[in-house]
């Protein structure tokens, strides 16, 4: 079976997010999270903390299957990044109706390009529908509790972020 190739930008890792990466687990031997970066913007963490941020994160839910995850950076288009990594599956949550119109374009788009790369479509679950990474890091920089939408080892570096 293919490795599931899962990008985003993970800034920070969600509980969304990590329930996605479980879910690919399940149909997958081993999934790539795949962080995208981006000459032009600054994130909240860099790569090396957002990738073990990834890490600890998947250990702490699921310790059985964390060595059958690895983190990567890239900065090309997805289907180039997954194909380079051997990767035939792309994993892609989705939240709600919004989520699903803009996925299936870039579906489109990437099975045109990359015949050989399937898109797979995940569903957040219920209670981590509304979170987003961009929300995470509004309320954590207003000081508010974002221990609901973030792995404990994300809530502790948001909280260590903001005493430094």
């Amino acid at each position: 079976m293919a490795a599931a190739f899962y990008p985003g930008s993970f800034d920070p890792i969600t509980n969304g997010h990590l329930d996605v990466l479980v879910q690919a687990l399940n149909i997958a031997p081993k999934v790539i999270v795949a962080i995208g970066i981006h000459p032009g913007k600054t994130p909240l963490f860099s790569f090396e903390e957002r990738a073990e941020l990834i890490r600890q994160a998947i250990a702490d839910v699921l310790p059985s299957r964390a060595d059958d995850v690895s983190v990567v950076s890239f900065d090309r288009l997805v289907v180039d990044a997954a194909r380079a990594h051997k990767a035939h599956l792309l994993i892609r949550g989705l939240r709600d109706g919004t989520d699903l119109d803009y996925e299936m374009q870039m579906a489109g788009m990437n099975q045109q390009m990359a015949p050989d790369v399937q898109t797979v479509f995940l569903p957040a679950g219920v209670a981590s529908r509304p979170i987003t990474a961009t929300l995470v890091r509004q309320i954590a920089g207003m000081g508010g509790d974002v221990s609901a939408f973030v792995p404990k080892v994300v809530d502790a570096a948001l909280k260590a972020r903001r005493r430094a």
